[in-house]
């Protein structure tokens, strides 16, 4: 049986370094959307959809009819637009069955009541861990890869695997692992289960930052470059390495932009909060939260 190798077209949305991705059955015309972004000025606080039309467009004059809408895990740094896809070309709203550890841990942040998330889960389908599905006639499952949030996954549809914020390009490294419920040992772990993988499978990144030794976003490697050449954790860097760099330079980092308005919006699957009696739906803003030490 020879490979399947599904068409994957990326759009970059580059207010958020993000790259959010049509993948495609070339067969059937079955497609899956990942990592969707919505716009957001964060200074008005408003929404737009134009990084989600560019990709509308494409799914419409391709002819493609969208199957899922994954997310990769809870985004930190940009909103999803999965509510405005589904309402426009429908499909399922898909993530981790582990979004439970992630709503359970903001909700207390928030100040927020969890019930809401056991009375009506926000999202149409949540995976097992490794669980197999498809997108039209491509074979695709995923792989958990936690540590950046307990509730990352990797998707695997055919030669491709979607890596979320789990790797970065070779030459920029990891991701952070300070969130709340984040782990770098864990994510070491998580790595070196992708790195298991056939070495020719193509990688594709959520986020590009551009190194200065760089001039163009870059979406796509392999496991064989991320294996020899990742600054971070190649073949031969240790646990105890990795978790003393990642422990290091997460002390360093400040808080994504736009964490604290699309956490909670991502972990209800892109639902905004219900409109209060003028009709206005508002955001909260734990206030001296995170503060370092």
């Amino acid at each position: 049986m020879s490979e399947q190798r599904p068409v994957v077209q990326d759009f970059f949305d580059e207010n958020t370094n993000t790259f959010s991705y049509v993948v495609s059955d070339p067969v059937s015309k079955q497609c899956a959307i990942i990592d969707s972004v919505l716009d957001y000025d964060a200074a008005s606080a408003t929404t737009s959809t134009t990084h989600a039309d560019r990709m509308i467009s494409y799914v419409k004059s391709h002819g493609l009819k969208v199957e899922w809408i994954l997310e990769t895990h809870v985004h930190a740094d940009h909103l999803t637009a999965a509510q405005y896809f589904k309402a426009e070309l429908g499909g399922k709203i898909a993530m981790s069955q582990k979004i439970a550890l992630v709503q359970e841990t903001f909700s207390a942040i928030y100040n927020l009541d969890m019930k809401q998330f056991n009375a009506q889960q926000p999202f149409d389908y949540l995976f097992n861990d490794h669980e197999h599905f498809k997108i039209g006639e491509l074979d695709a499952y995923n792989i958990p890869t936690p540590g950046h949030t307990p509730a990352c996954l990797s998707y695997v549809v055919g030669d491709a695997v979607f890596v979320g914020d789990t790797l970065f390009m070779p030459d920029y490294g990891t991701a952070r692992c300070d969130f709340p419920r984040g782990s770098a040992s864990t994510l070491f772990d998580s790595v070196q289960t992708l790195y298991q993988l056939p070495e020719n499978m193509r990688v594709f990144l959520c986020h590009d930052y551009l190194p200065s030794t760089r001039h163009d976003y870059v979406c796509e490697t392999n496991i064989q470059t991320q294996k020899t050449q990742n600054i971070h954790i190649h073949v031969g860097t240790s646990k105890d390495e990795f978790v003393e760099m990642r422990h290091q330079r997460d002390a360093t980092l400040s808080m994504p932009k736009l964490i604290l308005p699309s956490i909670q919006i991502n972990m209800k699957a892109g639902q905004f909060p219900e409109p209060e009696e003028n009709g206005v739906s508002y955001l909260k803003l734990p206030l001296n939260y995170f503060v370092k030490a």
